[in-house]
C-alpha cells in the first residue's frame, strides 16, 4: 500500500471524485497498477486524517511548462488544445489552468519546467 498526503484545498475534490489524479516528482518507489493508495491530508503531523482508500489505474510520465501560457505532456504526447488543458487542470482538482500555474508557482518558485509522473486512482472507497 501506498500512501499520498495532499494539501486540504484537495480533500474535498478527492472525497467528490473530482480529483483522481496527483502529480509527483519521481522517486524510488510509487504506487503501481492495481495496488491499493492511501490518501491522507497532513501526513506527519498532529492533523493527520485519511481521505480515502482508492486503487491505483494507471502511473505515466508527465511534464509540465507553466512558461508563458504552458504545455503539458504525458508519455510524451502533448496536450495542445485549450479544452485539453483545462480538462487536465480539473483533473488534478484545479478550477483552470491558470489556478494550477498560479497553484505551481505559489508552491515551486522558480520552476517553470517539471517531469514527474502522474498517478490516477479509480473510486474512493
Amino acid at each position: 500500500m501506498v500512501a499520498y498526503s495532499f494539501k486540504p484545498r484537495f480533500v474535498e475534490p478527492i472525497g467528490t471524485g473530482a480529483k483522481r489524479q496527483t502529480i509527483r516528482a519521481d522517486r524510488k518507489r510509487h504506487a503501481r497498477p492495481g495496488e491499493q493508495l492511501q490518501l491522507y491530508t497532513g501526513m506527519r503531523t498532529k492533523q493527520c486524517k485519511l481521505i480515502g482508500r482508492a486503487t491505483c489505474i494507471g502511473v505515466d510520465l508527465v511534464m509540465l511548462n507553466f512558461a508563458d501560457h504552458g504545455v503539458a505532456r504525458i508519455n510524451g504526447i502533448v496536450l495542445f488544445s485549450d479544452a485539453a488543458m483545462q480538462k487536465f487542470a480539473r483533473s488534478d482538482g484545479f478550477a483552470s489552468w491558470a489556478d494550477m500555474r498560479d497553484f505551481w508557482r505559489d508552491n515551486h518558485p522558480g520552476v517553470e519546467v517539471f517531469e514527474g509522473v502522474l498517478i490516477r486512482w479509480g473510486d474512493i472507497a
